[in-house]
Order: C-alpha cells, then structure tokens, then sequence
C-alpha cells in the first residue's frame, strides 16, 4: 500500500497493431514514449525495450498495449478489433488536454463507459467552450467541401500516430468547430491500432459515406 502522501506513478501509455508479426510503426512509438519521458520527467525505459515488443507480438495480427511506470515495462496483447464502422455519440465529459499518453485517463474511461451503457460503441469529447476535440483513444476526421478537416492540436488533443499518418497523405484542414458543424458531414477516425474506420451513427443520426474514406483506409498502412 502506498504511504500517504506519496507521489502517485503516472504510466506512460503505447498502444501497438502488430500486423503478421510485425509492428509498422514501432519506431514512431517509441519516438512518441521518449519525447513524453523528457518532457514529463519519467525514468527511461528498459533498453531491451524493442525486445520485448516483439517477443510479445509473435507471428499473427495482435494489437500490443505497452505501459511504461516508473522505468518498468509491462506488456499485454489482445486480438484486433475488426469492425467496419461505428456508432459514435457526443460526450457529456468535457474534454481537458491530453497532450501525453498516460494513464490518466479518467475522462475517457467515464465517456466511453457512458457511450456503451446508451447503445454507442464510442464517444468523441468537446471541450469546455464547446469545440469538438478528439474521441477516447483516436482523432477525428471529416469531410467538407472537398477538403478534410480534424480538430486543431492546440486544442489539446493527443497528437495520434494516426492522425500523423493522415496527415502524411493528405493535406488537411485544423479547425475548431462545434458539433453543429459535423451535421451532414462524412466522418471517419483513426488511431495507429484500427487505422480509418467510417462512423456510421452520430448522437444516432445516419452519418453520410465518402468514397474517399475507403481510399485513405486501403492507403493507411505501410507495405
């Protein structure tokens, strides 16, 4: 039991696909971990780091979760998530900044708990002024007049190896806007786990399809 008063360990949070036994972006990963271990002051990780990673990932189609406290590395793996599209709604939770991935991860976990107990596979969050910000564990994208959109990253989003990816093969749109203007858009998300996935409901309204979502998800990963 910690004493009181002790400093509580934030762990720093990577979250991995690994597709035929291999991670595509492991480098990026472990770029993002390291520049939050600098900026957060956090104890290096293990050097066998890599190691690891792909000692847990074996040979198949896995989705890796590594959580990094206190300078030690825990590892665990699930199967991959194969849905198509999802049913999404706005979150009561306001949205706080998130510019690291760590445990501290309370607003998310209250809005997606929240999401499933209504019917939603997920939430997207808004913050306090009421700007659209980013969803439980991936970034948001939509369509409008031709260009794609996304939240702005100086609304304190994390800045998703997803979204970075998107970002790498289209030019895109940062934008604040309020959850009025994603009515009638075709949206999509992604994260480096799922890569683009359509949202087909929003707050349990019918979300239009784009051909060009299909396109950017065939894209997605490296060959």
């Amino acid at each position: 039991m910690p004493r009181v008063g002790a400093p509580v360990q934030i762990g720093l949070i990577e979250t991995m696909r690994a597709r035929e036994g291999r991670v595509p972006w492991l480098g990026r990963h472990f770029a993002r971990l390291q520049a939050s271990v600098v900026a957060l002051g956090a104890r290096e990780p293990p050097a066998d780091l890599a190691d690891l990673v792909r000692f847990a990932v074996g040979q198949g189609d896995r989705v890796v979760r590594l959580q990094l406290t206190d300078g030690h590395a825990e590892l665990a793996t699930r199967d991959v998530n194969a849905e198509q599209s999802i049913r999404v709604v706005v979150a009561g939770e306001a949205h706080q900044p998130y510019p690291h991935k760590t445990t501290r991860r309370e607003q998310f976990g209250r809005a997606l708990a929240n999401a499933r107990r209504i019917g939603a596979n997920d939430a997207v969050l808004v913050t306090a002024e009421g700007f659209v910000a980013e969803g439980t564990a991936w970034n948001l994208f939509w369509w409008e007049n031709g260009s794609l959109c996304t939240p702005a990253a100086d609304l304190g989003i994390l800045p998703g190896l997803g979204r970075t990816r998107i970002l790498e093969m289209i030019d895109i749109k940062e934008e604040r806007v309020p959850v009025a203007a994603l009515t009638g858009r075709s949206l999509f998300i992604a994260n480096a786990v799922r890569g683009v996935v359509e949202i087909a409901t929003l707050n349990g309204v019918p979300v239009p399809r784009d051909p060009r979502t299909a396109e950017l998800s065939f894209a997605f990963w490296p060959d």
